[in-house]
């Protein structure tokens, strides 16, 4: 929550590349930590330090990705992150299972170095740069993005116009955000991040094996395993439909599927109350929650983060992005803190609020969200923000 709030404040003060250079520092410096630990507040400076890049890197990532990639092009390269993310989780949770904690300490330095290497390769943000008025290694920037022969003059000139249209608007600070001008991408962006966690996306994931003991397994480990062999598939259908089905189409299935995978593990605990046979218990536990990964993996994981990165006109993204993101890791906070007194006082009651959440994740996609497969981040935001329909 700490890298949230800070992190469009250091991404537009230092740039993108900078942003994530950062991140990557305090993600190494906290695995070292924990890896060398000897008194339990090592263990705690590290995991402090881990949080605050992650928060960082949360936010930067699909904003980096957005600014950076065409139009046609740029749901599915940014739903890629969270490809990676869920390929990255799955191999954590496979390798927790056979290694100790310190050596995935270790092992948890390699893609920060990897990705510190990787940046030295990678040209800055074309629309951070032209911004801070960089407009000579703004145009090289583009041209190596889209490649040396391609013919940039009218997208250097879209973008170099209506970030000048933005240049006599004083930057957004937190405050500013909740105008009326301001009011609609903010709530598209913030209502999304509320309902992706509070969807029970975490509790199900940090719980996942508990959840399954509770429902009648022997053990929890044939449960995740085969919660993570669903994610990435789904993550990848994901991704290549992003850019050719749109943006809500996608994420109303998806919410519609979290919603029938919380209800079916909700039944599951109820039918257990009522002293139902364990082999239809167990059965519905685990169909639920396979249901809830592979339609969260499919749209939910990686679709708010998208639109949170589209939505934002380039003066409020750092101060809206420090927002949107803050919501989401304080939802998660939340709902992981409070998921043990939930389930204690009721295991298909807490599911049963899962489920209702979920269903209105799709109401509130249907009513509120835009479409923005196919439009420049230009366009989309003119056509949410007032002043820049005034403006262009």
């Amino acid at each position: 929550m700490v890298g949230a709030i800070s992190s469009g404040r250091i991404a537009d003060l230092i740039g993108r590349k900078c942003t994530m250079a950062v991140s990557d520092l305090f993600c190494i410096v906290g695995w070292l930590s924990i890896f060398l630990t000897k008194e339990l507040w090592w263990l705690d400076l590290g995991r402090l330090s881990i949080g605050f890049g992650i928060g960082l890197l949360s936010y930067v990532v699909p904003v980096y990705i957005a600014e950076i990639t065409p139009k046609n092009l740029r749901g599915g390269f940014a739903s890629v992150n969270q490809l990676m993310i869920c390929c990255g989780v799955s191999l954590a949770y496979l390798l927790g299972a056979a290694l100790t904690w310190r050596s995935l300490a270790v092992i948890g330095i390699i893609p920060c170095l990897l990705q510190l290497l990787g940046l030295l390769f990678i040209p800055e943000s074309p629309r951070w740069l032209v911004k801070v008025g960089h407009h000579n290694k703004f145009e090289a920037a583009l041209q190596s993005l889209r490649g040396k022969y391609t013919d940039i003059s009218q997208e250097a000139e879209e973008i170099r116009e209506f970030t000048k249209s933005l240049q006599s608007l004083p930057q957004a600070n937190m405050l500013d955000l909740f105008q009326k001008k301001y009011l609609y991408s903010v709530t598209v962006g913030v209502g999304l991040m509320v309902f992706q966690q509070f969807g029970g996306v975490n509790a199900i994931c940090f719980y996942a094996s508990e959840i399954f003991v509770s429902a009648g397994f022997s053990s929890g480990n044939t449960g995740t395993i085969a919660m993570v062999i669903v994610q990435i598939p789904m993550t990848t259908l994901g991704v290549l439909l992003l850019d050719k089905s749109g943006r809500r189409p996608i994420l109303m299935v998806s919410a519609a599927g979290t919603c029938v995978g919380c209800f079916l593990v909700a039944m599951s605990f109820l039918l257990q109350e009522h002293e139902w046979p364990k082999e239809i218990n167990t059965a519905l536990a685990l169909t639920g929650i396979l249901v809830f990964a592979g339609s969260f993996s499919l749209g939910m994981g990686g679709i708010p983060w998208v639109i949170m990165s589209e939505i934002f006109p380039i003066n409020m993204k750092g101060s809206a992005g420090s927002l949107v993101t803050l919501v989401n890791w304080l939802g998660s906070g939340i709902v992981s803190y409070t998921f043990n007194f939930l389930i204690t006082w009721s295991s298909a009651g807490t599911f049963f609020i899962f489920a209702s959440i979920c269903g209105l994740t799709v109401l509130f996609v249907e009513r509120l969200v835009p479409e923005t497969k196919g439009r420049t981040l230009e366009e989309i935001q003119a056509s949410m923000n007032s002043f820049s329909s005034d403006k262009i």
